[in-house]
């Protein structure tokens, strides 16, 4: 395999690979352990806000409690390993890239911790709280008790913060695909009407069955998308011109 005009045998990048999967699991431990001492007070805070505040949580299972208590530990320690992970990634792919392109991909990390605090933020503090009051006012239409779980509740929160959360990362995943040349402006444009179905779609299916609930919360996934365009379409011309240059310097020699 060649990483910068050098022939590095497979068995070194294996070795390697192994090295920052077990930098990544070791610092998860740790993080883990970080998660299981907070796990509570997030679950007691998590359980005294809106929109269940005032309102009592029932365990319907013996395993209703730990299985929330561990699946906070894990989301907790996913968070705070996110950023040594990415950075691991980073040490690994660094000797295939270029100075200048080391400088700009070291910035993807700080940029996905922000895009998932942002989509978090949207998730959490918009979308939770529109999705919950909708179940409820039907609850009360159809003259029902709200009697809720805490599992239930819990995995309900999760079903949202999660893939919302996610779908803010969309800027970096396209910044790094274009980057390893697998998409392009062009491509994009052409999948435009596409992804806005999707996102769409997505969009009602993480919301209350309303269409104005569906369109506050596609109108900043587009606009992802159109931010994703616009970088990819900046990473382009700078490779364009990157290889005009390389042509101009060494292509007649």
């Amino acid at each position: 395999m060649n990483v910068l005009g050098k022939d590095l045998p497979v068995m070194d990048h294996i070795g390697e690979l192994r090295k920052r999967v077990l930098w990544s699991a070791l610092f998860f431990v740790l993080a883990m352990i970080g998660g299981l001492l907070v796990a509570i007070p997030i679950i007691h805070y998590l359980t005294s806000v809106e929109p269940v505040k005032g309102m009592e949580l029932n365990a319907f299972s013996p395993w209703d409690g730990i299985r929330i208590y561990m699946q906070v530990a894990v989301y907790v320690s996913l968070v705070l390993s996110l950023p040594f992970i990415l950075f691991q990634v980073w040490l690994f792919v660094k000797p295939g890239l270029r100075k200048e392109e080391q400088k700009a991909s070291l910035l993807y990390i700080p940029g996905a911790v922000l895009l998932l605090s942002i989509g978090f933020s949207f998730a959490y503090f918009l979308v939770f709280p529109m999705a919950f009051y909708f179940t409820g006012v039907m609850t009360n239409q159809l003259g029902l008790t709200q009697t809720y779980g805490l599992a239930q509740y819990f995995t309900f929160m999760f079903n949202i913060l999660l893939p919302v959360s996610l779908m803010f990362e969309l800027p970096i995943v396209v910044m790094f695909l274009t980057k390893l040349r697998i998409l392009n402006p062009q491509r994009l444009n052409r999948l435009r009407r596409y992804a806005y179905i999707v996102l769409f779609i997505t969009s009602a299916l993480i919301t209350p069955p309303d269409l104005i609930s569906a369109i506050i919360v596609s109108i900043p996934l587009m606009g992802l998308y159109e931010i994703s365009l616009l970088l990819s379409r900046s990473i382009y011309r700078r490779q364009q011109a990157a290889e005009l240059a390389w042509e101009a310097e060494y292509g007649e020699k």
